[in-house]
């Protein structure tokens, strides 16, 4: 008892400043140029954050636990959730190889599909743990069924967001939210291994995909199943916001959850150079959107909401105006902008907030699902929720609250079973986040090009 009561004074003292504390991080990194972003719309200063101090805390040591004890959990659960077994526990599934090399897949067991959302979840899960031959086949599997090279489809350079396990495309149409991870997961390839030929030069993908999810013009064609779309940029030009679909024929707004002003500073550095004060101006409508589309009492999101935060009901989704699984995520992407940029304070207050009315909830059996003011619609007590819940103490200051939840999550075991997809990877995440195994990979040649 007395080595957690110290490391809970470690954690008051660390959450009381202003900035990213100095817990280091578990493997090195190259450091952040000193400056970035060009012209007026330059990108936030570095601040005290992990960019500049190339420091990531290390919740899990704050709470007590030993380092050895944080490696070993992260690698135990990476090794069931991509190599464990496969009826049961894995949701990675090699599947063969082309020209380019072995083919591999992450699969929603539950749903029977294959998400841009996962394959890119892992892509960054991969480059963070330094998994090179999983990544390369992950990539390899997305260009190859998902990736849409046709100049006359709507999507092209974007790619589908469900197939099944075979390839056949359930919905040609894309999910912004999976471009997204694949362009941040591609630079930080770049960084940690360098660019190899063809599909494999990372950073030539994530300039051309980057360009693409902000400057792609409007294409109308068939989307598979008789659907005709109207497919443009995936970013919104007057709010400079990321959209729901980039689909024109459907009603334009966003999703919370998709808002992620992290990787935005990190384009507006290392991203093609005409657009960099694009993405510096994105992160701070993000910062701001966080602000209007979270309940002032709760902190809770809604899944879908117009560009000025109102709620939005979609007549595919009747309860996207409500928090539910989609939003659980929001919180832990202002909380990791927090601690790479420490330039918002708001969400600090945010996570305070979020955190404040989910311990008021129990913090052994709360819902999964809310309205925005708080009452219950849901009683599944969901692992991701945990883990994202978890994510939000980088960014929270009452100390004590902040270490319930960070041990929440150290308590809680590896998804497995039909839901082990999404509470899975999140799980892995929220221990790389709060374990100080989720860091910025500065690629060699960013400093040449800031």
């Amino acid at each position: 008892m007395k080595r957690r009561s110290a490391a809970r004074l470690a954690l008051a003292v660390a959450l009381t400043l202003a900035a990213a504390p100095s817990c280091g991080g578990m493997r090195g990194s190259r450091p952040g140029p000193a400056a970035g972003g060009t012209g007026p719309a330059a990108a936030a200063s570095q601040g005290a954050g992990a960019f500049a101090t190339d420091r990531y805390r290390n919740l899990f040591v704050e709470v007590g636990h030993a380092p050895a004890e944080v490696s070993a959990r992260i690698d135990a659960a990476f090794q069931q959730l991509f190599h464990g077994d496969s009826a049961t526990h894995s949701v990675y599934y090699p599947a063969g190889a082309n020209a380019n090399g072995p083919l591999a897949y992450l699969t929603d067991i539950n749903n029977r599909d294959v998400r841009s959302e996962g394959m890119s979840y892992g892509m960054m899960i991969a480059v963070e743990l330094d998994k090179k031959a999983e990544f390369d086949a992950l990539w390899n599997w997305s260009k190859t069924y998902m990736y849409h090279d046709s100049p006359t489809h709507p999507a092209y350079g974007f790619f589908s967001w469900s197939l099944r396990t075979d390839g056949t495309p359930n919905s040609e149409s894309p999910a912004p939210d999976g471009e997204q991870y694949y362009a941040m997961a591609l630079y930080f390839a770049s960084a940690r291994w360098g660019d190899g030929q063809g599909i494999y030069d990372y950073r030539a993908a994530a300039d051309r995909l980057l360009s693409d999810m902000k400057n792609r013009r409007e294409i109308t064609g068939p989307a598979g199943r008789g659907r005709m779309e109207t497919d443009g940029a995936e970013f919104n030009p007057e709010y400079k916001m990321v959209r729901f679909t980039p689909d024109l024929r459907r009603p334009d707004h966003t999703d919370p959850s998709y808002h992620l002003p992290a990787f935005y500073e990190l384009w507006a550095r290392w991203g093609p150079v005409a657009d960099r004060p694009f993405w510096a101006e994105a992160a701070r409508a993000s910062r701001d959107f966080f602000q209007k589309a979270t309940n002032p009492r709760t902190g809770l999101a809604p899944d879908y909401a117009n560009f000025d935060g109102t709620p939005v009901t979609a007549s595919f989704n009747r309860g996207a105006a409500n928090f539910g699984p989609d939003a659980w995520r929001t919180a832990a992407n202002w909380s990791v902008d927090w601690s790479w940029w420490a330039a918002d304070p708001r969400e600090r207050e945010l996570s305070d907030r979020i955190q404040s009315f989910f311990e008021s909830k129990g913090m052994g059996d709360y819902g999964n699902r809310f309205t925005l003011d708080g009452d219950q619609i849901g009683n599944a007590h969901s692992t991701a929720l945990v883990a994202t819940n978890a994510v939000a103490s980088l960014a929270a200051t009452d100390t004590a609250r902040a270490g319930k939840f960070v041990e929440a999550l150290w308590n809680a075991q590896v998804p497995a079973g039909r839901y082990r997809y999404y509470d899975g990877l999140w799980y892995l995440m929220g221990l790389m986040h709060c374990g100080g195994a989720y860091r910025i990979w500065t690629p060699a040649w960013a400093g040449a090009r800031r």
